[in-house]
């Protein structure tokens, strides 16, 4: 009996963490880690170990949120795609009510964690919420196409976050940084959109490869995939940052260049869903250059 139990508790807290879409978050705090790390090196200030936990565990728990709620406002149409139907909510391992009072609760967490770290903080952290929940997750994503664009500014939010939670100074790095997130976002979720083009027709999410050609939509990621490996490059002209980071913008910069440009040349969901998985990978080497070359300030 003792063992059934633990089983059953094990799978419900299996089910939670699920819910909170954890591929999606861990890349969140890494953005929110590797500003402050930058932050902290470029300037040489002393992030005290309870500024960290507070960082770490509030972007964690603010991220997690956002995926749970959104989650639990998606439960409709998730069941419906088959990418998404056996999620804890769609496939009844939990109740939507349930999802709902823990991802409240999650983001209570990170407001109180945001605020101990400083108002600025938690205004970020206030708006990246608002912004996922309810101005993408709630308004636009069945209504607009450009749903991705509008609540892609919460993307950016851990990695200003993460900059603001060191310091103010220069703050233009930490905006470059969420910046990047921000132009990351369409490529990253246009290719995955592409690849799922069906799931999403069938859920009637009017997502760019939904309401337009395949040609156009592959043009619309190819132009979205330049406009964020030129931004990529402008940290490196704010004279605090080296080689190391223009040799890792422009090495990855050109793989993703390449990859968008074999997609709008011979568009298939084998191309598509390669962008979609260089991207992540893109993402945390440039963020990983930012840290290493501070280092070596």
């Amino acid at each position: 009996m003792d063992t059934v139990r633990q089983v059953s508790v094990g799978s419900k807290i299996k089910d939670y963490y699920e819910v909170t879409k954890p591929k999606i978050w861990y890349l969140l705090v890494f953005t929110a880690f590797g500003a402050a790390l930058t932050a902290s090196l470029l300037f040489d200030i002393y992030l005290d170990p309870m500024t960290w936990a507070l960082l770490i565990g509030g972007v964690a728990a603010g991220s997690a949120a956002a995926d749970t709620l959104t989650g639990y406002n998606d439960r409709d149409i998730d069941a419906i795609m088959e990418r998404t139907k056996g999620r804890p909510i769609p496939s009844g391992r939990i109740k939507p009510q349930n999802a709902l009072a823990f991802g409240i609760i999650l983001a209570g967490i990170s407001l109180v964690c945001a605020w101990f770290i400083n108002p600025l903080a938690f205004g970020l952290m206030a708006f990246g919420l608002f912004d996922n929940i309810i101005v993408y997750s709630k308004w636009l994503k069945r209504r607009s196409q450009s749903n991705i664009i509008l609540g892609g500014f919460s993307g950016g939010a851990p990695a200003l976050i993460g900059y603001v939670a060191v310091t103010t100074m220069n703050i233009e790095i930490g905006l470059v940084m969420a910046g990047l997130v921000f132009l990351w976002i369409p490529t990253h979720i246009w290719s995955l959109a592409l690849h799922v083009k069906k799931d999403y027709s069938a859920a009637k999410v009017p997502m760019l490869p939904v309401v337009s050609s395949e040609k156009s939509s592959v043009r619309v990621i190819a132009g979205t995939t330049v406009m964020m490996v030129v931004f990529s490059i402008l940290p490196f002209f704010f004279n605090q940052f080296g080689l190391i980071y223009l040799v890792t913008a422009g090495v990855f910069g050109a793989a993703m260049l390449a990859m968008s440009i074999w997609l709008l040349v011979r568009p298939s969901e084998k191309a598509s869903w390669t962008v979609f998985k260089f991207s992540s990978p893109y993402l945390t080497a440039l963020f990983i250059a930012f840290m290493v070359d501070a280092g070596f300030k």
